[in-house]
């Protein structure tokens, strides 16, 4: 009898994503109770007061001007040379590094990730993440034959835990010589933590320590997916400054992504920029991530590439798109605050947050907590150590009434 014919490594656990799931079975509430009696903080994107998706309108206002060959064409391999000069503006701002810098096309900010993996990790590495941390990392490391290592990402302060960071990384040096590290800043997902100036600054020191000895291999990834939801105006950026005149043995990428900043979810659209101060090694960086796009997506979304590029070029659209994009941050700053304050109001404890679109509650028993929020209408995200809560997907004033709602179910399953 045959019980598979998918190779070894392409057998996995039959289960579904947590987050499509506990989704779906929002959904079916909403259906049989009404959207005002139900609260679905599921989703990782926004979502207005009446629960339908935000999509902005200067920017699908661009999207549907489009000739239709200019969204039906192949785009360059690496991207339309145009849009990766408007990628990295778009990341960096004012704020960008003065080292050598490259840019490829991707998928999103997924398809970054993935390049930063498979290109810079060899068979059986360890990957250095914190313990809470985005789900599909794990996945993306698995495929590829890698494995993830945690460090803690908070101390008994609430303040990045640069001791424990340090350890773990420090022993992956020793061990493997060449160390990739993900960091999600700003705006954390799922937590909302973004790292200080002063943060920064440590993790660098401990980074370019380990550089001192040349046959080391260091790679900082910056997950920069929440970037522009973060902070008031551009201040968040400033970090990227300190990636300038950085040793040749550390290389930088951010992975840049238009599915938060551009609404562009479901088209798919993103950059992995590589900064060194070797002007070879980032040329090595874009002919890597080029070989392993043709052999994996083959090239990104066209039309997707047009729309940042239409507005970047276009000081009216520019504006127009700032203006826009300003009016959801204002409604997600709003919303987060509205949590914080109740969270303090019910004595439920929350993690440290800071900007963008989660909060995570700490709890021992998260799906027994996922599943007793159920029984009230309340639908959050179980992880490994806590409860996901997306405010981005929950107005404002659910945000006020479900912290109170939160600490009820945890004394419920005492």
């Amino acid at each position: 009898m045959i019980n598979s014919m998918a190779a070894q490594h392409a057998i996995w656990p039959r289960k579904g994503d947590v987050i499509f799931e506990i989704a779906g079975r929002a959904k079916e509430a909403i259906e049989i109770y009404g959207q005002e009696k139900v609260i679905n903080s599921t989703i990782g994107a926004l979502i207005d007061d009446d629960g339908k998706l935000i999509c902005m309108d200067t920017v699908y206002k661009e999207l549907k001007s489009l000739p239709n060959e200019k969204i039906a064409a192949y785009s360059a391999l690496e991207g339309q040379p145009d849009f990766l000069e408007a990628v990295q503006t778009a990341c960096f701002r004012e704020y960008r590094p003065k080292s050598h810098i490259k840019a490829t096309a991707t998928p999103g900010g997924t398809g970054s990730i993935k390049h930063a993996v498979w290109n810079y990790t060899n068979e059986g590495d360890e990957v250095l993440i914190c313990d809470w941390y985005w789900a599909p990392y794990e996945t993306i490391t698995e495929e590829v034959g890698r494995k993830i290592r945690t460090y803690q990402l908070f101390n008994d302060k609430g303040e990045f835990n640069i001791e424990s960071f340090k350890e773990n990384f420090e022993y992956l040096v020793k061990k493997q010589k060449r160390v990739l590290t993900i960091i999600n800043t700003p705006a954390h997902n799922p937590t909302g933590y973004s790292l200080s100036d002063v943060e920064w600054d440590k993790v660098l020191e401990i980074m370019k320590n380990a550089c001192i000895n040349e046959d080391n291999k260091i790679i900082l990834y910056v997950d920069a997916a929440y970037l522009d939801f973060a902070g008031e105006v551009f201040e968040k950026r400033e970090f990227f400054t300190k990636f300038s005149e950085l040793p040749s043995n550390l290389f930088v990428i951010v992975g840049y992504s238009m599915s938060k900043g551009y609404t562009m979810y479901g088209l798919r659209s993103g950059a992995a920029i590589g900064i060194s101060s070797n002007k070879e090694i980032t040329e090595e960086f874009f002919y890597s991530c080029l070989h392993s796009g043709r052999a994996t997506w083959s090239n990104g979304a066209r039309g997707a590439m047009e729309v940042m590029t239409a507005i970047a070029s276009d000081p009216k659209k520019l504006i127009a798109y700032e203006e826009e994009k300003s009016k959801y941050k204002k409604m997600l700053i709003a919303r987060g605050k509205a949590f914080v304050e109740s969270s303090k109001e019910a004595k439920l404890e929350i993690l440290p947050y800071k900007d963008g679109f989660f909060i995570s509650i700490p709890h021992e028993n998260p799906k027994a907590l996922m599943e007793e929020l159920v029984k009230h209408n309340l639908f959050a995200v179980s992880l490994k150590k806590g409860i996901r809560f997306a405010v981005c997907a929950v107005s404002e004033e659910k945000c006020k009434k479900a912290p109170a709602i939160i600490k009820k179910a945890m004394e419920a399953i005492k």
